[in-house]
């Protein structure tokens, strides 16, 4: 299962300091799939922010 699915976390987001409460919904669905999060293993971020003052954010998440 892959998607952007505009939910940034602590869980994937190190940078984030917040857990909300729509990844609860997301890791319900996720675990009736029995599904796991795919991490990069180069810990880069997959999207980039034009403004400078905005963090970098990692949006797009795999579930294997």
């Amino acid at each position: 299962m892959t998607g952007d699915f505009n939910i940034r976390n602590s869980n994937w987001d190190l940078s984030y300091p917040y857990h909300l409460v729509h990844i609860d919904m997301l890791q319900e669905v996720v675990n009736s799939f029995d599904l796991e999060i795919s991490t990069s293993i180069n810990l880069v971020p997959t999207r980039y922010m034009d403004n400078s003052q905005d963090l970098n954010s990692v949006l797009d998440l795999i579930f294997l």
